[in-house]
C-alpha cells in the first residue's frame, strides 16, 4: 500500500515533479497496491461532506524551506476533488502545488489528458479557488525585502527578550570592565574616564522631538574600525562620537517595536561590511564587494569599502587602487532573470540613490525597453511605491520584491526614525492586508549602523580568509576583516514568523540572498549566485530556522498610530528640515560622571520564544511539559525541575549558555541565580572547569535538545523530575529580561 513516504516518491528523491504523471496515475489506479485505501472516506464535495469510495496516494509538496509537507491526494471515481487532513485553510501556494501534483493524476486515472477544467479543492472547513497560474502573480509565493538605513543598540538595546543591555555574555576587556564601559579621555570630560550607554531623551521636553533629527557619529569605514579598537570595541566616544553610545526606548519608536515584537526579530543580524551605505547595499544585491581573494577579479571594480560614485578608483595607503567604480560582476537579480524568477525593484524618483543596481556597468548601459532595466532601475508607474501597495493588495507581487524608499523616510540621519516607522507601517499593512499575505514573507532590515554603536563584537572569519580580509586602505588599523560588521535591526513578517520570537543565528545581508535561494529551490527554481565568498555561504544563516512552517499564524496585529511625514503644498516630503528648524540643538547633553549600571543598562521586563541555533547573549528558560529546569538554591548540589510560569520570570529558572567556539553548538551552562554551572549528571558545580559540555541542537517547531557528553539527553518526565535518557527530547526555550 502506498501509505509510506518512500513509496510515494519512489526512487526519484524528494521532488514530486520527477515522478511522471502517468506513473502517479498508474499507482493511483493500481487495485492491488491501493486496496487498503479503498474505504469510505469523508471528502467535502460542493461544500458538503460525503462518504465516497476513494483511492488515495501520498505526494510530497515542496513547501516550507528545507521541509516539505506530505499530503494525501484522493482519486475519486466520479468527482475531481482533493482533501488535506487538518482543520485549516489551504494557502494559495499549497493549492497550486496540489493542482500540479494531484489533479493531473486524477484526470489521467479517469482516462483523460491529465488536465481538468476549473478544478477546485476543499479543506475540512471551506473551499478556495486555485490561483490562475497564467496570471502575473507568483503562483508559488513571494518575498519582499526592504532595506532602511542605520542603527541597532540605539533602537532595540532595551527590548525585552533580546541580546541588548541585559547581555550576560558581554565581553570583559583587559581593564576588567565590560564592553559597555567606553573609554573617555580628559579632553572629552574631566568628570569620568568611561561612558555607559545612555538614554537620548533622558532630559525629556525639548529633546523628545529634537533627537529625532539628530546626528551622531560617522558611518564610513575608518571611524567604525577605529571604534572597534582591535576587538576591544571600546572607542566609540573617542573615535566616532560620544552620541554613538546613546539609545532610544520603545516610546520613541513605537512602530518599530510593534512590528518587530509582533513577528520575529533577529538579534544577531550584522551589516555585510563594516562601513557605510553603498558597500552594504551592493552586498544586499550581489553578495560581495570584491575583497581580494573572492570570486571576482580586480578588473571588475571595488573593493567597495566606502561610497564612491565617480568613475575610476581611489588609491589606498599602500598605493593600490580601491573603491573602483562602476562594478562589473553579476548581481543577484540577473540570476533571477536567467532562471525565469519574477522580480521587481519598487522605488520612486526620490530614492536617495539607494538602488545599488545603478552602480553596475551592465545596468548603466541597459536600453529602456529591456526587462532588466524595467525591473531593476526604471522609474515608472509599474514600479513605484504606489505600485507595490497595489500589487500587495491584489496579491500580484512577483516572486521577489526589493523596496527602496524615499531618502526622507530612510531613517538615515538626520532623517527622522518616526517617519521611517510610518513607511514601514504602510508597507507591512499593505502586505498583511493583501490577498497574498498567506504566501508572503516580508523582511525589513537596515544597511549599516549610521555611526551608532553596538556592544557586540562582530562575528567574523579567521584572519586570512579569502575574500574577507584586507589591508586597511587608510593605513590606520592594519590587516582587518571587511565584515560582517556591527549588528542591525532585522525582522521578518509572515504567517510563519508571527508571535513574538527572537531569532539568534549569525546572519548578514548575504543571509537574505541565501534564504531566497532556499525559497526558490522549494518552488522548483535553481538559483544560486556564484559571487558570494565561500565563508559567508557556509557560516552565515540561511534564515530558514526563523520560520515554523508547520504552524502558521494568519492573525494580524494592530500597529500603533503614527503621524504622517510632513509635506509641502505639492505633497513633497520635507524630511528633517522642519525638525531641525524648530530644534536647532538636536544633540542632548552627555551624562558625564552621572551614570550607574542600574540606570543605564536597562531592559524591558518580558520574554520572547527563541528560534534558530543558539548563540550567546541571553538569559534562557528551558521548559518541557509544564516544567522548567531550576536551580533550587545554594542548599542544593543538583538542579531540578519546577513548575513553569506564564511569564517565565523566576530567576531560579534562568540559565546562561557559554559557547566553546564562536560558531559551534557546544556550550557550558550556568545559573543566573548564583553563577554555578551544570556539571556531570544533574550536579551543580562552582567553576566552569567542572562544567559539562552540552551540544545544543534546534529543530523547527520542536525546540532545543540538550545532549550530554556521553550522547544522552536531558529531559523532564511527566512528574516533573529531571531525567537522563537516550531518547532525544526538545525543550521550548525563552529568552527573558527581568530586572529582578
Amino acid at each position: 500500500m502506498l501509505d509510506r513516504e518512500d513509496a510515494a516518491i519512489g526512487s526519484t528523491g524528494s521532488n514530486p515533479e520527477k515522478l511522471p504523471v502517468k506513473e502517479q496515475a498508474k499507482r493511483c489506479g493500481n487495485e492491488s497496491s491501493l486496496t487498503a485505501s479503498r474505504t469510505p472516506f469523508a471528502v467535502p464535495i460542493g461544500g458538503q461532506r460525503t462518504s465516497t469510495p476513494v483511492r488515495r496516494w501520498k505526494t510530497k509538496l515542496p513547501m516550507g524551506g528545507k521541509q516539505a509537507y506530505w499530503h494525501w491526494c484522493y482519486c475519486l471515481n466520479a468527482t475531481y476533488s482533493a482533501d488535506i487532513a487538518g482543520a485549516r485553510l489551504l494557502s494559495h501556494v499549497e493549492l497550486h502545488q496540489l493542482s500540479l501534483y494531484c489533479l493531473p493524476v486524477l484526470a489521467m486515472v479517469e482516462g483523460g489528458t491529465g488536465k481538468l477544467e476549473s478544478p477546485r479543492f476543499y479543506t475540512w472547513a471551506s473551499e478556495q479557488n486555485i490561483p490562475d497560474p497564467a496570471s502575473n502573480r507568483s503562483e508559488a509565493g513571494c518575498l519582499a525585502m526592504q532595506l532602511m538605513s542605520v542603527r541597532k543598540d540605539k533602537y532595540f538595546g532595551t527590548m525585552a527578550g533580546v541580546r541588548g543591555f541585559s547581555d550576560p555574555n558581554a565581553q570583559i576587556n583587559p581593564d576588567g570592565k565590560s564592553v559597555f564601559y567606553q573609554e573617555v579621555i580628559p579632553e572629552m570630560s574631566p568628570l569620568t574616564d568611561t561612558l555607559l550607554p545612555f538614554y537620548l531623551n533622558d532630559a525629556g521636553g525639548y529633546y523628545v522631538n529634537a533627537t529625532q533629527c539628530m546626528q551622531a557619529g560617522s558611518n564610513v569605514w575608518a571611524p567604525n574600525h577605529a571604534a572597534l579598537n582591535g576587538g576591544l570595541n571600546n572607542h566609540w566616544p573617542m573615535n566616532n562620537s560620544e552620541w554613538s553610545w546613546g539609545y532610544f526606548k520603545k516610546e520613541d519608536i513605537p512602530v518599530h517595536y510593534a512590528i518587530a515584537e509582533s513577528w520575529t526579530v533577529a538579534d544577531m543580524y550584522q551589516e555585510g561590511v563594516m562601513s557605510c551605505t553603498d558597500p552594504n547595499r551592493v552586498t544586499w544585491m550581489s553578495g560581495t564587494v570584491n575583497i581580494p581573494g573572492g570570486k571576482q577579479n580586480a578588473s571588475q571594480g571595488g573593493p567597495v569599502l566606502d561610497n564612491n560614485r565617480t568613475p575610476g578608483c581611489e588609491i589606498d595607503a599602500q598605493g593600490q587602487p580601491f573603491n573602483c567604480y562602476p562594478f562589473d560582476w553579476k548581481t543577484v537579480p540577473e540570476f533571477y532573470e536567467d532562471a525565469g524568477v519574477t522580480w521587481q525593484v519598487y522605488q520612486d524618483t526620490d530614492n536617495y540613490v539607494d538602488d545599488p543596481l545603478v552602480f553596475f556597468k551592465l545596468f548603466q548601459n541597459l536600453k529602456s525597453d529591456t526587462s532588466l532595466y524595467n525591473h531593476g532601475v526604471a522609474f515608472n508607474a509599474n514600479n513605484s511605491l504606489d505600485a507595490f501597495y497595489a500589487d500587495a493588495a491584489a496579491g500580484t507581487l512577483p516572486h521577489v520584491s526589493y523596496i527602496v524608499g524615499p531618502g526622507e523616510l530612510s531613517e538615515h540621519q538626520p532623517n527622522r526614525p518616526i517617519d521611517g516607522g510610518w513607511l514601514q507601517k504602510q508597507i507591512v499593512e499593505a502586505v498583511v492586508n493583501g490577498k497574498g499575505y498567506n504566501d508572503t514573507v516580508l523582511m525589513i532590515s537596515y544597511d549599516e549602523t549610521g555611526g551608532w554603536g553596538d556592544h557586540v563584537i562582530p562575528y567574523h572569519s579567521p584572519a586570512g580568509t579569502p575574500g574577507e580580509w584586507i589591508e586597511d586602505p587608510y593605513g590606520e588599523v592594519g590587516y582587518t576583516y571587511s565584515g560582517p560588521g556591527f549588528r542591525l535591526p532585522f525582522y521578518i513578517i509572515s504567517p510563519w514568523t508571527r508571535g513574538g520570537h527572537v531569532f539568534t543565528e549569525h546572519a548578514d545581508h548575504n543571509s537574505q540572498i541565501m534564504f531566497v535561494e532556499e525559497w526558490l529551490s522549494e518552488l522548483g527554481y535553481n538559483v544560486t549566485t556564484d559571487q558570494m565568498t565561500d565563508w559567508r555561504r557556509s557560516h552565515m544563516s540561511k534564515l530558514v530556522n526563523a520560520f515554523d512552517f508547520d504552524h502558521p499564524d494568519y492573525s494580524i496585529p494592530t500597529l500603533p498610530d503614527t503621524p504622517a511625514p510632513l509635506t509641502d503644498s505639492n505633497g513633497n516630503l520635507l524630511g528633517p528640515g522642519p525638525c531641525q528648524s524648530e530644534y536647532p540643538n538636536q544633540n542632548p547633553p552627555i551624562p558625564w560622571g552621572q551614570q550607574t549600571e542600574a540606570g543605564s543598562l536597562i531592559s524591558e521586563d518580558g520574554f520572547k520564544t527563541v528560534r534558530g541555533y543558539l548563540t550567546e547573549g541571553r538569559y534562557l528558560v528551558f521548559e518541557l511539559g509544564g516544567y522548567a529546569l531550576t536551580n533550587p538554591g545554594s542548599s542544593s548540589t543538583t538542579f531540578t525541575a519546577t513548575k513553569a510560569t506564564e511569564a517565565h520570570e523566576t530567576i531560579n529558572q534562568r540559565w546562561v549558555v557559554h559557547a566553546l567556539t564562536d560558531d559551534g553548538n557546544q556550550f557550558t551552562i550556568s545559573s543566573a541565580l548564583d553563577g554555578r554551572y551544570i556539571g556531570s549528571h544533574v550536579s551543580l558545580v562552582n567553576h566552569n572547569t567542572g562544567a559539562e559540555t552540552y551540544t545544543v541542537t534546534y529543530l523547527s517547531g520542536s525546540g532545543y535538545a540538550l545532549q550530554k557528553e556521553n550522547g544522552d539527553y536531558l529531559t523532564i518526565d511527566d512528574k516533573g523530575t529531571v531525567q537522563i535518557t537516550s531518547k532525544v527530547t526538545y525543550f521550548q526555550t525563552f529568552s527573558v529580561t527581568y530586572s529582578s
